[in-house]
């Protein structure tokens, strides 16, 4: 299975989550896990995404998720899960 991470952050506003669900159906992306906060005016969720059925590359995907974000006013960000642990790790 492949991994990714996506975290997206920004001003809170409607769609931020249906626009970001809807990419990732559409590209056969499907969210293993996810979290989310709302502090104060600011959206902030986390999910790990399974990615072994898209057929695009994770460049291409990283890059388009990010321009969704653009649409809707919030940063969307990807990592691979191996990168991201590895970042993490104590």
């Amino acid at each position: 299975m492949s991994k990714i991470i996506i975290t997206i952050v920004g001003k809170d506003r409607v769609g931020i989550v249906a626009k970001t669900c809807n990419y990732l159906a559409d590209n056969q992306m499907n969210i293993l896990d996810i979290t989310q906060t709302i502090l104060q005016d600011y959206f902030n969720m986390m999910m790990i995404v399974d990615i072994s059925r898209a057929e695009k590359s994770f460049d291409d995907m990283a890059r388009e998720l990010s321009e969704v974000g653009e649409s809707i006013g919030v940063a969307i960000r990807c990592q691979r899960e191996e990168i991201f642990t590895s970042m993490h790790r104590i």
